[in-house]
């Protein structure tokens, strides 16, 4: 019987184990991960616990194992990357996001396997352009990120553009450019956690929080409107596209609905039983001139492709995250 392997990169982070946690729930697959987990005690290993996985490969060992156990590999599902906007080593940013997805994209290209990869919303700049998925070369070479990070994902979907065009190519290549992810499994990430995880521990302890304040007239102070999408959600997009074989480009992945900070830190709140405490604090100056006051995924593109499941809404994932995983002993999906 031949075997079906997904071999997920990064999938001992966060939205890599969300994926594989949800592709596990089909035992015809095997499920084989790539990544780093770095100290023990910091957890990453927890990520991927709970599921039976095939194997475990580190990067530097990830062609080798490809090239033995090709024939059985169905599809490869690149989430690994440097996904840090803060990141001070560019060098290292396009090593790992641009150069490694171009290798992999095209030992797929070569072996006939299919490959799905991690976009990034940090390719729409500023947002002046709006948050339209054009996966035409003109669009996607038209774009303008704001940092070392949203650059290397546009390169790279450049770049896959710009093969397929060429007709040189995988089965299926597919691209999704993450909006604000948010969910489970996030504990390993520091600083990189979203709001809600860094906020629940004073949540939790009964305290207030704080929010940047707006410094753009148009915006209240917490009302700084990102596309929140819950990393389920993701992770049952991904599931899809393993079906769905012959779907092919780059897509957003957001829920399609901008919300406010506030909103967010609010369903925090009372999904703790508590009513909002919120204060707000200034922006550093750093930050001010590059940042988003409002991002927005255009999902009709995904919709037409044949995704139909709805997103779900920003209050019932934000109470799932806090009362089904950051509430409890196990925080781990």
């Amino acid at each position: 019987m031949t075997r079906r392997i997904i071999f997920v990169t990064g999938g001992a982070g966060f939205i890599g184990s969300n994926i594989v946690a949800r592709l596990a729930e089909d035992r015809s697959l095997d499920l084989v991960v790539c990544d780093r987990l770095h100290e023990a005690d910091k957890g990453k290993w927890r990520n991927i616990a709970k599921h039976p996985i095939g194997d475990f490969v580190h990067p530097d060992s990830m062609f080798d194992w490809l090239e033995k156990r090709w024939r059985d590999v169905e599809v490869v599902v690149h989430m690994g990357a440097i996904s840090s906007t803060t990141e001070p080593d560019a060098d290292k940013i396009i090593d790992t996001n641009f150069r490694l997805s171009r290798d992999l994209f095209r030992w797929c290209a070569d072996r006939q396997r299919r490959f799905v990869y991690a976009s990034s919303a940090a390719t729409y700049g500023d947002g002046s352009q709006g948050f339209a998925d054009r996966d035409d070369l003109e669009s996607l070479a038209a774009l303008r990120p704001l940092n070392a990070y949203g650059w290397s994902k546009a390169l790279f979907d450049l770049f896959a553009a710009r093969q397929a065009a060429r007709d040189y190519h995988p089965p299926q290549w597919v691209g999704l450019k993450f909006f604000n992810v948010y969910g489970p499994n996030e504990e390993h990430k520091d600083s990189m956690k979203s709001v809600v995880a860094q906020i629940w521990p004073k949540v939790a302890q009964g305290r207030g929080v704080q929010l940047f304040k707006s410094h753009n007239p148009d915006y209240s102070d917490g009302g700084q409107l990102r596309d929140f999408v819950y990393v389920r959600d993701v992770a049952e997009v991904v599931a899809w596209l393993v079906a769905a074989e012959n779907v092919n480009g780059v897509y957003n992945l957001g829920s399609g609905q901008a919300r406010s900070f506030a909103d967010l830190a609010s369903a925090t709140f009372r999904a703790a039983g508590r009513e909002p405490d919120i204060e707000y604090f200034d922006m550093p100056p750093s930050l001010r001139e590059k940042y988003q006051y409002f991002t927005q995924a255009e999902m009709g593109r995904l919709q037409a492709a044949g995704y139909n499941q709805p997103f779900t809404p920003l209050e019932e994932g934000v109470t799932d995250y806090v009362q089904r995983y950051l509430a409890q002993p196990d925080p781990y999906r």
